[in-house]
């Protein structure tokens, strides 16, 4: 019996089609970033949560090792066409958040696909973005409200992401996405 690569054509074109549409949405939060770090920083975690889609929504509707990974670095290629000036702040989210996403399914053996893997994901991911960008950006300047605002907003907004990640992966797969095997 012929074994089926992880690298399919289907996965393969499945993987492109997650990494364009929500490399586009990544492309207009690069764009929004200086204007909202510049007038309401402790919204920015809520921006930079939607990088989490990609990796979310190609492990929904594949489960697959790989996959998120592959995903995010699509979208990271679709998002630095769209903004440039972000290219390697793109590449190298792409790889922490895919990576991310990768370890925790890794750590089920790939076999739980149940949403609360995702969301731990979302947390790791969450607390991660949330101290770097406080320490990047220099948000300690921020009064305390609006330090704790982008703190919790930061660990929140991907696990917010996630669930809509899971929405769209679970409406995929009912549409027939993964139909025809695997």
């Amino acid at each position: 019996m012929a074994r089926t690569s992880v690298l399919s054509t289907r996965v393969l074109l499945v993987c492109a089609a997650i990494g364009v549409a929500t490399g586009i949405l990544g492309g207009i939060a690069g764009w929004a970033t200086v204007p909202l770090l510049g007038f309401v920083p402790p919204l920015y975690g809520l921006l930079l949560g939607v990088h989490v889609l990609p990796g979310i929504i190609a492990q929904e509707v594949l489960r697959r090792p790989g996959v998120a990974l592959l995903a995010h670095l699509l979208a990271a290629l679709v998002s630095s066409a769209t903004a440039p000036q972000y290219a390697l702040q793109f590449l190298g989210t792409a790889v922490l958040f895919g990576g991310i996403q990768e370890v925790v399914a890794a750590a089920t053996r790939y076999r739980s696909w149940r949403a609360w893997r995702f969301f731990v994901s979302a947390l790791v991911i969450g607390v991660v973005i949330a101290a770097a960008v406080f320490f990047a950006a220099g948000l300690k300047t921020l009064p305390l409200w609006a330090q704790i605002a982008y703190l919790a907003i930061s660990v929140l907004a991907p696990v917010a992401w996630t669930a809509v990640g899971l929405w769209v992966g679970i409406g995929l797969r009912r549409a027939g996405v993964v139909r025809g095997g695997r």
